[in-house]
């Protein structure tokens, strides 16, 4: 289950961790524009100006929280398709059930760099760029080789199926509540996807 604002940091944690990770929360249920580096302090245990020790700024907080985020969103996702034996849309499917997982049900990094990432400031997109890049390259060589191993419809533009399995993925954090069924969701997700990609 993903960590809420209300969950008590742990003893164990380091203050840059404590720091990270309250900042991912309140990205994840409160949005940039609401997430206050007083506020981010308190909820670390910590005075205001502290935080400066560990970051120059709140955007180089919130970049770091989301670089974070995303590089699991990738790793998680990764590790997914790795330990999937089968077709190339089975892997597809895998990576589809990993995402929407760790997005919605795992992790508070992820949901930050889902829910954010066109709220932030240029310069914090462009610092993001980079893991961005790595995971549509995750997802660039699943959609290729599902094409050239002839599992996918020849008629469907490689690029633009790509962006919208993604951009869908993504958007499920603007509507989904926990009071749904997760595992309906990721059902039908892959029979969505699945369907549109298939050659036959």
């Amino acid at each position: 289950m993903a960590v809420s604002a209300s969950t008590p940091v742990t003893a164990t944690d380091t203050t840059r961790e404590r720091l990270l990770r309250v900042t991912a929360a309140s990205l994840a249920e409160r949005g940039y524009a609401q997430t206050r580096l007083g506020d981010v302090a308190e909820r670390a245990g910590l005075r205001p100006p502290a935080v400066y020790y560990y970051f120059s700024s709140r955007d180089q907080l919130v970049a770091e929280v989301m670089r974070v985020g995303q590089e699991r969103v990738r790793d998680h996702v990764a590790a997914a398709v790795a330990a999937t034996d089968g077709t190339c849309l089975d892997r597809i499917d895998a990576a589809v059930e990993a995402h929407l997982r760790i997005q919605l049900d795992l992790s508070d990094f992820a949901a930050a760099v889902t829910r954010n990432a066109g709220h932030v400031p240029p310069p914090v997109r462009e610092a993001l760029r980079e893991a961005s890049t790595a995971y549509h390259d995750t997802w660039r060589r699943l959609i290729f080789d599902a094409r050239r191993a002839g599992q996918m419809r020849a008629d469907l533009d490689p690029t633009i199926a790509r962006m919208l399995i993604i951009g869908a993925l993504n958007w499920a954090v603007e509507w989904w509540t926990s009071d749904r069924s997760i595992d309906d969701l990721i059902a039908t997700t892959r029979a969505w996807v699945r369907r549109a990609l298939a050659q036959g």
